[in-house]
């Protein structure tokens, strides 16, 4: 087993800093010293295999990115991101884990979709990975399965109420998975929108001739995101389960999570980075010359981005700094402009939903310290201690402390990050949803169980270094 150092950087977690070296042996950190101290020897670098410098930078736990779907099936195509591609650019933008969705259609077992995303991961992915399970059908069998997950290191699963015919459910349907899950230990996860009512007012906007990408997010409108959270917030209360919100666009919805919270229940909630910095009208509005008004196509995701007139992105930040609102995931699941987009053109409905983001995720939240949304200490806690805790992994992921995984980033905040196509991106679709993106910030090094993936600019992983965390109860229950 190799020794590495980490030598002189500011080691940051979600309560504090402190100037500290990190000694990791083998895949485990070992020791966090004060750079003055002899309790190993006086001379730790001479004794070990490999020595990073970390003087004038922070040193933080590697990012866990708790919502991406690599090679999903959606729309007629198939999320371009496979486990492979989309875990070397986790990697290159500083995530050293993430968590995935197996999914379970209606008709099928939950048993073969959990299989299914076992056999397409194994093998494959550069850093390490978990799932949760998505939940299409409910009958007798999903829900004895459903029991069963936390023995297999799935604690979590996902549901929805959009999507009609693909994979929404009922609320008798998510009430009684709800009810199981309170009971078993799993904590339920929603995509919460009124898709019934959603699919209404699309297709009265495709007859009126109004097709663009754009109206994507005016036939999501803002008041579906509010009921069906406020409606999924109710029926969780009624099963006793915990409940986590997934990519909270509306302000409105984040008002009904806070307002749960404030009651003192087990309601979470996530947002995304586009819900942040992206608006209806710049982005799901944009012309090219290339692609006309079809340019919005790369930003369609559900929900969709919000009018920036509302002031939904500020009421995300301040959630975040509030705890209204937990964590930061992707929802990573992009989608090529051509060929993939294209099935949607002259027709929004048509357009895969999904954009990619894994990459960019750890230094577009830096960005957020830079401009003074969020602290230091808080980006920490929303890009890796919290997503660690909530999803059962803290201990092992998310913290820098003996007996953690040496999941470990150097970041450089004298750096600079220029997002685009041409000049930052891994990822495997043909545009960057982040175009022009400008970071005040630069991930340096990055390690995964003790091994160097990034360094200099360089990739130094492969495929099949990563392995599958089976993982407990969620840690971040009242």
């Amino acid at each position: 087993m190799s020794i590495t150092l980490i030598k002189g950087g500011t080691v940051v977690s979600a309560t504090g800093r402190v100037l500290a070296d990190v000694l990791i042996d083998g895949e485990t950190i070992v020791a966090v010293l004060d750079p003055e101290s002899t309790l190993l020897g006086h001379d730790l670098a001479s004794t070990a295999d490999k020595v990073i410098d970390a003087t004038g930078k922070y040193v933080i736990p590697g990012g866990i990115d708790a919502h991406t779907h690599m090679q999903l099936p959606f729309g007629g195509t198939f999320a371009a991101d496979t486990f492979e591609t989309g875990t070397r650019a986790a990697a290159w933008g500083g995530t050293t884990t993430i968590v995935d969705f197996a999914v379970q259609t209606a008709g099928g077992r939950i048993e073969d979709g959990l299989a299914s995303w076992h056999e397409q991961a194994a093998g494959e992915c550069a850093i390490d990975y978990g799932f949760h399970q998505i939940v299409g059908g409910v009958d007798a069998d999903s829900l004895k399965a459903l029991a069963k997950l936390p023995d297999e290191g799935v604690t979590s699963y996902k549901m929805f109420t959009a999507y009609p015919g693909v994979f929404m459910s009922g609320d008798g349907e998510l009430l009684r998975a709800m009810q199981v899950a309170g009971e078993n230990g799993l904590l339920t996860m929603m995509h919460a929108e009124n898709g019934p009512a959603i699919d209404v007012i699309a297709e009265q906007l495709v007859a009126a001739g109004k097709t663009d990408p754009y109206y994507h997010g005016k036939a999501r409108v803002w008041q579906m995101e509010e009921e069906a959270t406020h409606r999924v917030i109710m029926l969780a209360d009624v099963a006793r389960a915990p409940l986590y919100v997934v990519h909270v666009s509306a302000k409105q919805a984040a008002a009904q999570i806070a307002a749960a919270r404030d009651e003192g229940k087990n309601v979470f909630g996530e947002t995304c980075p586009q819900y942040l910095y992206m608006s209806l009208e710049e982005h799901l509005g944009a012309t090219s010359e290339e692609w006309g008004a079809f340019e919005g196509a790369k930003y369609v995701c559900s929900p969709p981005l919000r009018d920036s007139g509302e002031r939904h992105q500020d009421h995300m930040w301040r959630s975040l700094r509030t705890n209204d609102l937990q964590m930061v995931s992707t929802d990573h699941c992009p989608f090529c402009q051509a060929d993939q987009n294209e099935l949607g053109r002259g027709d929004f409905r048509k357009i895969p939903n999904g954009m990619g983001t894994v990459e960019h995720r750890v230094n577009l939240m830096y960005q957020g310290v830079v401009t003074g949304e969020i602290s230091l200490e808080r980006w920490v806690e929303l890009i890796s201690t919290t997503p660690a805790r909530m999803f059962g992994m803290y201990g092992k992921k998310g913290v820098i402390q003996p007996g953690a995984d040496a999941d470990v980033v150097v970041y450089d905040p004298n750096g600079h990050t220029s997002i685009g196509y041409d000049k930052t991106h891994h990822m495997n679709f043909d545009h960057s949803s982040w175009e022009g993106f400008e970071i005040d910030g630069h991930v340096d090094v990055v390690l995964s169980r003790g091994r160097v993936l990034i360094e200099d600019d360089e990739y130094h992983g492969e495929k099949g270094h990563g392995q599958f965390i089976k993982r407990g109860q969620s840690q971040y229950l009242i």
